[in-house]
């Protein structure tokens, strides 16, 4: 993936419902080929991503790089 196609959100240190909040301002960036790859190191903020994802139905893929750090790998869905 070209880097001007990654939408990177820094949520480190963040906890609900900042992360959510973030991705709203940015989502509207989505478009073909786009993707938002939001950071963070708080489980419950995990949770809150993967549920807002479901129900704006985004996909999402998710990565644990680092134990206790998560990286959601978030674009629209093919056919939205």
């Amino acid at each position: 993936m070209k880097h001007e196609e990654l939408i990177r959100i820094d949520c480190l240190g963040d906890m609900c419902p900042v992360p959510i909040i973030k991705l709203q301002k940015r989502e509207g960036e989505l478009s073909k080929g786009r993707q938002i790859v939001l950071i963070t190191d708080h489980s419950c903020v995990s949770e809150s991503v993967k549920n807002y994802c479901n129900v704006h139905r985004y996909k999402v893929k998710i990565l644990e790089p680092v134990n206790g750090v998560w990286e959601f790998y978030i674009s629209k869905k093919p056919n939205d």
